[in-house]
């Protein structure tokens, strides 16, 4: 357009003006300026609240950003109330009622001389402050209403005027171009983050060895990027529901094994592979187990490659908190897919090293058979022979017990190779051989066997949850033992008789040895590892002095309900 057009047109403008809006023209263009600042959306909703009652003189501005349904709010931010009188008024305006939500229905300027005379307020909910006068202006991004400009309460007690409306409907279509440049912004920084989340999952997933690590891996990552309470993976259960396995959450006490019944509503869609999506979990019906009422928005995410659903992936917020936006909904299930994928191609992954570990231990034991029985068999033969033409007595007893010791090495090689031929299936399940097994595993890198010691019919009274996160706890701490502790001598005591102070039976993992103990200022992740796997069942874990000469070494303390 020609300049001198441009300058004509503003001039006309400028002559419909009342003096009062001219001469405010300057703070205008200075808001202005200060609202098209900065590219994140939230930011800049907080600078439009503070610009917009600046601007007006008033005590009080809010923004309401109508939600996807355009029959609600999805979020509220509030400029001149402080966070203790949000904290005594409770739960921010659903726009469902009330002037707000008329003004949704029906988005034009509205000003009030007097908020409770209008026959569309609902009154105000107790500890909230008083407020009368009262000036709304809807806020469009291109041709979408985003939500509405509330200002009440002007500081001299005055009304708002027709400059007071003015000037917020020009600031008003400023906003709306700032908060389209930042709403692209923050969709692309999301996408962004998503993706990278979604690269670090699967590089995790495809450099860790353990199944239940990597769905902890998933929930975590799931938990950060989605700016929830908790990242929650849930695999069918075998009764038709879905089982919490793998949580993140600042407090996991009480999820983990909780389990979605089969008849819950949600069910039936997650295991078709379809996502549910939660406005609020406490009050959703279709959310029936009891940890439903801690949570807010949620997300529930089938985690699906394919047509085989490997299970769900839950984010709920917070109670409270905002829900989550059409974007966030698009990248968490992209997320989800990719996870889903990530978990297949680690799990072929670990199928591939596990078929080349029984191919190795087959090839053992069939070097163990066909040589080395074979000559000490041989050997023995000898030495017999050798016994039989000796002629002095002592020699005649020595050779005696040498082919005896040969004879029960025979015997354990043929134990030992009995083992290596057994499949995954053939293994006993039993905790206590399990613990075992463990300390066999870790023989070899430690360079002696750790002794063991079990209180309590281990067996019989630890759950399968319980047993499931003991083996892992045991694994860290041999795992932290080997590659730090430098230790000698190893004891690991399973006592299930313990009983925790709040009167739940229980039992007690503790991991001892003579090591180099934990330096100051070491690497605590092993550790916080174990704390966290322990309260995610209610239970905790705690560390002090070892085995070795005045306290030296490492003591771990693991202990969980049974």
């Amino acid at each position: 357009m020609d300049p001198l057009a441009i300058a004509t047109e503003a001039t006309r403008s400028l002559q419909g003006m009342s003096t009062e809006l001219t001469a405010r023209i300057p703070q205008l263009l200075e808001a202005m300026r200060s609202v098209g600042t900065g590219l994140e959306l939230h930011s800049t909703l907080d600078r439009i609240t503070r610009i917009a009652a600046e601007l007006t003189d008033a005590r009080y501005a809010a923004i309401g950003i109508i939600d996807s349904t355009g029959q609600g709010l999805a979020d509220f931010i509030t400029y001149g109330v402080t966070k203790e009188q949000h904290e005594r008024i409770g739960a921010l305006p659903d726009g469902h009622h009330g002037l707000l939500g008329a003004l949704i229905h029906q988005p034009a300027p509205v000003m009030l001389t007097d908020l409770s005379s209008d026959p569309r307020s609902a009154g105000f909910p107790p500890e909230h402050p008083p407020m009368r006068t009262f000036l709304g202006v809807p806020i469009r991004v291109g041709a979408e209403i985003f939500g509405n400009l509330y200002l009440t309460e002007k500081r001299d007690g005055r009304e708002f005027s027709l400059a007071d409306l003015n000037m917020v409907k020009i600031l008003a279509t400023e906003a709306g171009i700032a908060i389209g440049n930042a709403r692209v912004h923050d969709e692309e920084r999301q996408r962004m983050r998503w993706i990278d989340g979604s690269v670090a999952v699967t590089t995790a997933l495809l450099s860790r060895g353990d199944a239940e690590d990597a769905l902890s891996v998933v929930a975590e990552q799931a938990r950060r990027l989605a700016d929830s309470a908790a990242g929650i993976v849930l695999l069918p259960d075998g009764d038709g529901g879905l089982e919490m396995v793998a949580v993140s959450a600042d407090d996991p006490s009480g999820l983990l094994g909780t389990v979605i019944p089969p008849h819950s509503p949600v069910v039936s869609h997650l295991l078709a592979g379809e996502p549910v999506f939660i406005d609020d979990s406490a009050t959703d019906p279709r959310m029936i187990t009891e940890v439903a009422p801690r949570f807010g928005p949620s997300m529930l995410l089938p985690l699906k490659s394919g047509d085989r659903v490997l299970g769900t992936l839950a984010t709920p917020r917070a109670r409270g908190a905002r829900r989550f936006t059409p974007a966030e909904r698009t990248l968490a299930a992209q997320f989800a897919a990719q996870a889903a994928l990530a978990l297949v191609m680690a799990e072929a992954q670990r199928d591939r090293e596990r078929l080349a570990v029984y191919e190795d231990r087959d090839r053992i034991a069939r070097d163990l058979h066909d040589l080395v029985i074979q000559r000490l068999f041989a050997t023995g033969l000898m030495l017999e022979s050798a016994q039989r033409n000796a002629v002095v007595p002592d020699v005649k007893v020595k050779v005696g017990q040498a082919v005896d010791e040969l004879d029960v090495t025979i015997q354990e090689i043929r134990t030992a190779i009995f083992a290596l031929q057994q499949g995954p299936a053939e293994a006993p399940a039993g905790l206590r051989t399990r613990v075992l097994r463990e300390l066999g595993t870790a023989a070899v890198p430690l360079g002696f066997q750790p002794s063991a010691n079990f209180v309590g019919p281990v067996d019989a009274k630890v759950g399968e949850l319980t047993g499931k996160n003991l083996i892992a706890a045991l694994r860290e701490a041999l795992s932290n033992a080997f590659r730090h502790a430098r230790a000698s001598r190893m004891e690991v005591v399973v006592d299930a008789t313990v009983t925790l102070p709040d009167g739940r039976p229980a039992v007690r993992l503790t991991v001892a040895d003579d090591g180099v103990g934990i330096p100051e200022g070491g690497r605590r992740s092993g550790l916080r590892n174990l704390a966290k796997r322990a309260e995610s069942l209610g239970g905790s874990s705690s560390y002090g002095p070892g085995l070795g000469e005045d306290g030296g070494g490492t003591r771990v303390v693991w202990e969980a309900p049974l």
